[in-house]
């Protein structure tokens, strides 16, 4: 049982007071601020799947390009929200999608591929055309994503501790990746269970254009989904908030750099610090 409370002195309901109409205010100022995503249901490779939509939240609220976030193994679309809001911030049209399949890496590109280009013929619903657009993408999603890249349209790709299928002692995206044309962005954590011991590390080798390649200290694989939550953690090791802030920087300062005119579509680039 708690001790009894004394009525609070005059002078001390004051602030509070103040405190509760800040409170009551804050909503309609933080809706200008902060995205809330909208969730349309597309068709992406032939199945049904929800996609939240973050549409920026800057002034003219016209979006400079676009950014699609795929999500992990038994994972879902809200848990890349967190960077999604971010990015919208930013003046970005960003989208998570659901992924069609849980184990068809091939058949979820498809379904990235097919979204890329309705987002550039204005035809998701989701806002006007947009000729820019990134891929980013969680563990599994960072492979389908990976296979995606080469749609029209595409001017980066990030991967977010990737993971790679591995069969007869080569990965599905270190076979595809000789063929990326984007430009190429992978932070990691060290080799764990849950990204099959850093499988996707032979990646950075592999593309033509790699930006840059992190290895993000102690980082545990739920550092890079945003929002993470205890399933994650039981299973991958607890997330750190300054390890995610690490994380969300490198992505926002790359999709910024990809979403400026004229970057993004030169020829090979040498690779850069993070």
């Amino acid at each position: 049982m708690s001790p009894p409370q004394r009525p609070p002195r005059r002078d001390a309901l004051i602030p509070l007071l103040v405190a509760l109409l800040v409170l009551a205010l804050l909503p309609a100022t933080a809706r200008a601020q902060t995205a809330e995503p909208t969730t349309l249901t597309l068709d992406l490779a032939g199945q049904r799947v929800a996609v939240d939509v973050y549409r920026p939240t800057t002034a003219d609220g016209t979006p400079r390009g676009a950014v699609i976030l795929s999500h992990g193994f038994t994972r879902s679309r809200t848990t890349m929200g967190g960077h999604a809001a971010a990015l919208a911030a930013r003046g970005v049209l960003a989208l998570t999608p659901d992924m069609p399949t849980t184990f068809d890496f091939h058949r979820n590109a498809q379904g990235l591929g097919e979204l890329v280009a309705a987002l550039r013929a204005g035809r998701t619903g989701a806002g006007p055309a947009v000729d820019r657009v990134v891929l980013v993408g969680f563990s599994a999603g960072a492979l389908s994503s990976l296979l995606a890249a080469n749609a029209p349209g595409v001017v980066g790709y990030v991967g977010l501790d990737a993971f790679d299928k591995v069969t007869d002692d080569q990965g599905l995206g270190l076979r595809f990746a000789p063929q990326v044309t984007a430009e190429v962005v992978l932070l990691r954590a060290p080799p764990s269970r849950c990204n099959a011991e850093s499988a996707s590390a032979p990646w950075r080798l592999a593309v033509p254009r790699l930006r840059s390649d992190k290895v993000i200290e102690s980082a545990s694989h739920c550092d890079f989904e945003a929002p993470s939550d205890w399933i994650c953690h039981l299973a991958c090791g607890r997330a750190d908030a300054g390890r995610q802030a690490e994380v969300r920087r490198v992505l926002v300062e790359s999709v910024e750099r990809w979403m400026s005119a004229g970057t993004g579509a030169a020829a090979g680039t040498a690779l850069q610090p993070p």
